[in-house]
C-alpha cells in the first residue's frame, strides 16, 4: 500500500501562487511557485495554479500525497468550493476546488481563506502554539485573520471566519470596497499607512520609496508624521482586536505580514491602545506578539487545515 504521509498545499495571493508538499511535522518537503497573472482572465490564473501543482505532481513524492489544502485570498466560499479574491478580478465565484481536481484527482480538498490558513499555521507551529483561543492576523497589502477557538481552527461555514480587516472602527471613515466605512484594513494596511503619511506631509528619501516599510524607517528615525501614521494603524488594530476578544475571549493575538515587520514602531502603539480598549476583566492582559511561521505560513496553514481540522 502506498504511504500517504504528505499533504499538498496551495497558497494563492494577488502576487504569487505557491505550492508545496508538507509532511506531518509541518516541514515543507518540496515547493513550486508561479507569479499570479492577476490582471488576466480566470483561465490564465488557474493555468498558473495547474503549473505550480503540476511541477510537484511530476515528482515521485506526489504518490505519497493524501489530500490538498488551499489557502486563498478571498472572499472564499468553502461550501461551494469557489473563490472571489478582491485582488484577482478574473476570479468571481470561480470553481477553484473543481478545477484543481484536474491535477489532484479524487484526493480530498479543503479550501479556506488565507487569514484562516495563517491562524492554522501559527497554532500548529508558531506563536499561538499551546493556546486554545487565538486570533492570528496578516497585516500587509490587506488585513486578514483567522481564529482558533476551543483548541480547534474555526474557519466558519464559508471558510472566512476571523476576517478582522473588515471590522469597522470608524463609522465616519473612508468607504471600503467591502461596502463598509472605516474598516481596519482602510487604516492599518500597508498602502493606507503610506498614503496617510504622504497626505500629512511625509516625504520619501532620495530613493523615492513610498512603501509602508519606508514610512516605518522614517518613524524609527524620529519623523513625527511617519510615527503618527503607525500610531493610527496601531489604534485601528487594537480596536479590532479588542472587539474580537470581547466576542470570543481569545487570549493571544498574533500578527504577521509585511507591516508587522515594522516591529515596535507598530507594536508599541498597538499595545498601548489595547490597554485603553480591552478594559473588561475577561479581556485584560491579552497577549500581542509577532508571528513566527514567516513566508511559509500560508502553505503550512493550508496543510494544517487538512491534517488537524
Amino acid at each position: 500500500m502506498t504511504r500517504t504521509d504528505l499533504t499538498a498545499a496551495l497558497d494563492i495571493g494577488g502576487t504569487k501562487i505557491a505550492a508545496a508538499l508538507v509532511d506531518r511535522e509541518g516541514r515543507v518537503v518540496l515547493r513550486a511557485r508561479r507569479p499570479t497573472p492577476a490582471g488576466q482572465d480566470g483561465e490564465r490564473v488557474v493555468g498558473a495554479v495547474h503549473a505550480a501543482l503540476g511541477e510537484l505532481a511530476a515528482r515521485p513524492e506526489w504518490e505519497r500525497v493524501g489530500a490538498l489544502g488551499i489557502g486563498s485570498a478571498g472572499p472564499v466560499d468553502a461550501s461551494a468550493g469557489t473563490v472571489s479574491p478582491v485582488n484577482i478580478p478574473g476570479w468571481r465565484d470561480f470553481p477553484l476546488v473543481e478545477r484543481v481536481r484536474e491535477v489532484v484527482g479524487a484526493r480530498p480538498v479543503r479550501l479556506i481563506g488565507d487569514g484562516v490558513a495563517v491562524a492554522a499555521a501559527e497554532h500548529w507551529q508558531g506563536a499561538a502554539r499551546g493556546y486554545d483561543d487565538a486570533l492570528c492576523m496578516v497585516v500587509s497589502t490587506g488585513v486578514g485573520g483567522g481564529l482558533v477557538l476551543g483548541g480547534r481552527l474555526h474557519a466558519g461555514p464559508s471558510g472566512n471566519a476571523g476576517h478582522i480587516g473588515h471590522i469597522s472602527v470608524d463609522f465616519d471613515g473612508e468607504l471600503c470596497p467591502c461596502g463598509g466605512r472605516g474598516c481596519v484594513e482602510r487604516i492599518a494596511s500597508g498602502p493606507h499607512i503610506a498614503s496617510r503619511a504622504l497626505a500629512r506631509g511625509w516625504r520619501p528619501g532620495p530613493d523615492g520609496d513610498t512603501s509602508a516599510a519606508a514610512v516605518a524607517a522614517s518613524a524609527r528615525a524620529g519623523d513625527p508624521v511617519a510615527g503618527a501614521a503607525f500610531v493610527r494603524a496601531g489604534r485601528a488594530l487594537a480596536a479590532g482586536i479588542a472587539a474580537t476578544a470581547t466576542l470570543t475571549e481569545v487570549r493571544i493575538a498574533v500578527i504577521g505580514g509585511g507591516v508587522a515587520a515594522a516591529g515596535e514602531v507598530l507594536f508599541d502603539p498597538l499595545r498601548r491602545a489595547l490597554d485603553e480598549y480591552a478594559t473588561l476583566a475577561f479581556v485584560r492582559g491579552l497577549t500581542v506578539v509577532p508571528a513566527r511561521t514567516g513566508a511559509d505560513a500560508g502553505l503550512i496553514g493550508a496543510a494544517a487545515a487538512v491534517l488537524r481540522g
